[in-house]
């Protein structure tokens, strides 16, 4: 496969949610065509694309079709099985590679490699039965407060146990467990931050490296529900939590977009929380408040484009609309501050991602 990919390519998403809806709409205006492979039929990606295979992800044939369709494949999510990537990539140009989504669909092995790296990160073990709960929950060792999570699976909040100092080891594995046979879990210590932030980088094929500002980033039930843009951080603070975030860009040698997830402390440190291999929810502001947003220079990366500016020309405030928040879709429609976006989802289950609204500020710094 030659690259950079000429008008007309085809880029192939694995799964077909919200996120696999917007880079779709960020490839056509580059030229390119876009076929999504999901196992679900009308979900939002198959909306809007040339193509989608409905088909399940160990669905050999069907992979196999696909990838004869496709000119390079990418996913909108990390929680693709990791046989469907390494499949897939065995006969067309994978990006993010295999090796990237196999250490982001592993917290465990996430922390590892940023262990291992040199990327700052909370006390963690590796816990595989009540009795090493027991263990790790020791002051010598990860202590208390503490949040237990699956090692494999879960996201918003889901798989996660928090630990206070009173907290019965006995009940917050149960929980956790949830009846499987051999769980693993990893325990990590809790952090007294006093925001928690992201930075979304993207790195092309050549090692090219850049990122949008820091955001600051509020939750309800564990669900991101508002992104500041910029987050009101000191500029010493704003440029390691960017350095941070292209170290980790380049150690895991991405070639696409990723959400590098943070904990600021009240001293101004910055930790690394988790990874997101793919465009990032925290930055749907970029659609508004930039000339290219993050979807697009996701598409470049994977299309081994040159990246384009990641200067912004606005402020922003980003909403997302979870469950019945969508309903008031007219009211937002009829505000002139407020960009409305929704993702073709039918039913409004309480806390899913329907929507979100971005209204846009002047400007500062």
């Amino acid at each position: 496969m030659t690259f950079p990919l000429a008008p007309g390519s085809v880029i192939g998403i694995l799964g077909g949610g919200q996120l696999g809806r917007m880079a779709a709409l960020a490839a056509y205006p580059l030229g390119y065509r876009v076929h999504v492979y999901t196992p679900k039929a009308d979900d939002p990606a198959t909306q809007v694309t040339d193509r989608a295979t409905v088909a399940a992800y160990d669905d050999g044939d069907a992979l196999a079709a696909f990838a004869r369709s496709v000119d390079v494949v990418t996913y909108e999510f990390e929680n693709v099985p990791a046989r469907t990537a390494e499949i897939l990539g065995e006969s067309v140009p994978l990006r993010p590679s295999h090796h990237v989504l196999a250490i982001c669909q592993d917290r465990l092995k996430e922390k590892d490699f940023l262990r291992d790296h040199g990327i700052p990160i909370t006390e963690y073990a590796e816990v595989t039965s009540e009795t090493g709960l027991a263990n790790a929950l020791h002051p010598k060792s990860v202590g208390k407060p503490a949040v237990l999570k699956t090692v494999r699976g879960g996201y918003d909040g889901k798989g996660q146990v928090m630990i206070g100092s009173d907290g019965d080891p006995k009940a917050a594995w149960a929980e956790m467990a949830g009846g499987a046979d051999q769980p693993v879990g990893i325990l990590e210590a809790f952090v007294d931050y006093a925001l928690e932030a992201s930075v979304v980088v993207a790195r092309g094929a050549a090692g090219e490296i850049d990122s949008y500002v820091p955001v600051e980033n509020r939750h309800a039930d564990h669900v991101l529900a508002r992104t500041i843009a910029p987050a009101e951080l000191s500029r010493t603070t704003a440029q390691r939590a960017r350095e941070v975030a292209h170290a980790v860009a380049h150690a895991i040698d991405l070639v696409g977009v990723m959400g590098v997830e943070l904990f600021v402390t009240h001293d101004g440190e910055v930790l690394v929380n988790e990874l997101a291999p793919r465009p990032h929810n925290s930055g749907h502001w970029t659609i508004d408040a930039c000339p290219a947003s993050q979807f697009e220079q996701f598409v470049r990366a994977v299309a081994g484009l040159p990246l384009a500016t990641f200067e912004r020309h606005s402020d922003a405030v980003m909403d997302n609309l979870l469950g019945d928040d969508a309903a008031r879709w007219l009211d937002f429609a009829r505000d002139p501050d407020a960009r409305l976006h929704l993702y073709g989802k039918a039913d409004a289950r309480p806390g899913r991602k329907m929507g979100h609204v971005t209204r846009l500020k002047p400007r500062r710094g």
